[in-house]
């Protein structure tokens, strides 16, 4: 892995580094080496991975699940939080 380790990072720190690869992550993919958007890759599930460790019940806007998208197509959207995440989910128990 490249980079300091996610879980050593703190909250600060690793919300710069979620920023930082997210912004590059178009440009890594349209024109990164296959070794580049590998690690690329590799990176940014770590820290991701971190993230939801870190915040396993974060709260999820309506307009971001999947009924959520059903009602945008439909003509209602919505952006307000409506549930946070299941642990379960994220840890895959």
């Amino acid at each position: 892995m490249t980079g300091v380790d996610p879980g050593r990072l703190d909250d600060q720190q690793l919300m710069k580094e979620l920023e930082t690869i997210h912004r590059t992550r178009h440009d890594t993919l349209l024109y990164g080496s296959n070794d580049a958007l590998r690690v690329h890759n590799s990176r940014m599930a770590a820290l991701e991975g971190e993230y939801l460790r870190r915040n396993p019940r974060r709260p999820v806007a309506a307009g971001r699940t999947r009924e959520g998208a059903r009602e945008r197509a439909g003509g209602r959207g919505a952006n307000r939080p409506v549930e946070t995440v299941d642990s379960k989910f994220m840890t895959g128990t």
